[in-house]
């Protein structure tokens, strides 16, 4: 599945899925959170300092005179490897030594190239908090380089405490041009680049939030193929709500509805349909809540479970209900999600699982309609006050570019990724969607609302608005002060 094509249009996704949801990954493992960012591989050799470390794009001659320095990376769980590291065998997780060995090799290559000690300090996730608050306001950053969630990295970056590397690295560096080591993250401000992420297959790939469905359960009432539909730019809100009112069903006679059209979690639901609507909740200075194009997700999810009641009844008390709805067959649509699919590995479900875009909204398009919030997950930030932060960020780099900008050599392996795509048309749907991200903060304010008043029909769209648009404001006020 190593070339499997990007482009959605070009795949026939209308052929029939033959392959049945049996397991994601023979023995439920995910990659590791150590070393899915720094897989280390072959290294070329430099003449100009002595070294193996391939002299990258981004390397511009930057070198630490003097004393050794050691460039510390502050973060909130283990990596390997770096130089006070002995031996491979100081990763625990290690199972391909031959790669394990590469990779601990680079950290003394880029040790010798700079002139330079990397150490990775595991601060832990409340004390790397701690730590930027503290360290980088009191100007003396107790690390040159953070990584954390963007959840606290984004306000940090509002607030004025990362480096704006528009300022430190020249014009042409890959960070501005392919971004191929590391990507830009958006933070809402144009004045700046101030956090960057990992890049690689693995980096596309996540969070990504997939519509699924059921594939016996459409055939059953000779519903055809969502992809087909979207390829022809006929999967919209308004198909979708056909197709969830001719799956909601009293399957045995007794009165009482057992299958329903949809059923998962509304925070996945929220997400995917503000997106597929062309718009946003919290992505500026200006809560975009109360707009019409977000009224429009909200009356839809109100109908949903109150007025076309298609959806499986909202559980407020047990999330694993909602996402997990779809193991025993009460739903036919539902969000899947590659660890989603790998927790459920052992499941043992008879029938095929298709993924497929979401449709589109009525303010929505699909040239224009992104597919996956990119304001969550981990990033990197140089801190102000940081000496010398060209000399750390390529460092870094080259810590990070293992592989010479060889892609394919970076993203050889996607194993665990496609196991729990569990076909190639799956697997092309999620590198769809993870190729087009937006930025939305809503989930990271830290607000306290309660979208089950809405799902119950406590409130209407209108009313749940009117609400928490001031909520939404003074939490945007406080990122953008």
């Amino acid at each position: 599945m190593k070339n499997v094509t990007k482009k959605l249009l070009s795949l026939g996704l209308c052929a029939t899925m033959v392959a049945g949801m049996t397991a994601c990954g023979s023995d439920g493992s995910t990659p590791s959170s150590n070393t899915g960012n720094d897989t280390p591989a072959s290294v070329e050799s430099s003449e100009s300092t002595g070294s193996s470390v391939a002299e990258s794009s981004e390397s511009t001659g930057v070198y630490n005179e003097g004393e050794t320095r050691t460039i510390r990376i502050g973060t909130w769980y283990d990596h390997y490897y770096d130089s006070t590291h002995t031996d491979i065998h100081d990763d625990p997780s290690v199972s391909d030594e031959e790669l394990a060995q590469m990779h601990f090799d680079v950290v003394k290559e880029v040790e010798e190239k700079y002139n330079v000690r990397i150490e990775f300090v595991n601060l832990t996730w409340d004390g790397i908090q701690e730590s930027i608050n503290t360290s980088i306001l009191a100007g003396q950053p107790d690390c040159d380089i953070y990584e954390g969630d963007l959840g606290f990295l984004i306000p940090a970056a509002l607030n004025g405490f990362a480096t704006n590397l528009e300022d430190v690295l020249p014009a042409d560096n890959g960070l501005f041009t392919d971004q191929t080591v590391f990507s830009q993250v958006d933070i809402g401000k144009d004045d700046g680049v101030y956090l960057f992420q990992s890049n690689s297959g693995e980096m596309l790939l996540a969070n990504t939030y997939m519509l699924a469905y059921n594939k016996q359960m459409l055939d059953e009432v000779g519903l055809e193929d969502p992809n087909a539909l979207y390829e022809r730019g006929e999967w919209t809100w308004e198909k979708w709500r056909e197709y969830l009112l001719a799956l909601t069903r009293d399957t045995d006679g007794d009165g009482v509805i057992d299958v329903y059209g949809y059923g998962s979690r509304w925070d996945f639901l929220v997400y995917n349909l503000t997106m597929s609507n062309g718009t946003t909740i919290a992505s500026s200075e200006t809560e975009n809540l109360s707009s019409p194009e977000v009224g429009e997700v909200l009356d839809f999810i109100y109908n949903m479970y109150n007025v076309d009641r298609v959806a499986n009844p909202w559980n407020a008390d047990d999330f694993d209900y909602n996402q997990n709805a779809y193991l025993d067959g009460r739903v036919a649509f539902w969000i899947d999600a590659a660890w989603i699919s790998s927790a459920n590995n052992d499941a043992g479900l008879e029938f095929d699982v298709v993924w497929c875009p979401w449709p589109i909204g009525p303010s929505g398009d699909e040239s224009t309609n992104k597919f996956k919030n990119v304001s969550s997950g981990n990033a990197w930030m140089i801190p102000v006050g940081v000496e010398d932060p060209e000399l750390v960020y390529n460092v870094f780099y080259d810590w990070q570019n293992w592989y010479h900008d060889d892609v394919d050599l970076r993203d050889n392996d996607l194993t665990w990724w496609e196991d729990c795509a569990i076909t190639e048309e799956n697997y092309a749907v999620m590198e769809y969607m993870g190729e087009r991200g937006a930025f939305d903060l809503w989930n990271a304010l830290g607000l306290e609302w309660d979208w089950s008043q809405l799902l119950n029909g406590e409130m209407t769209a209108a009313q749940f608005q009117e609400t928490y648009k001031q909520s939404v404001q003074d939490a945007l006020d406080s990122f953008f002060k």
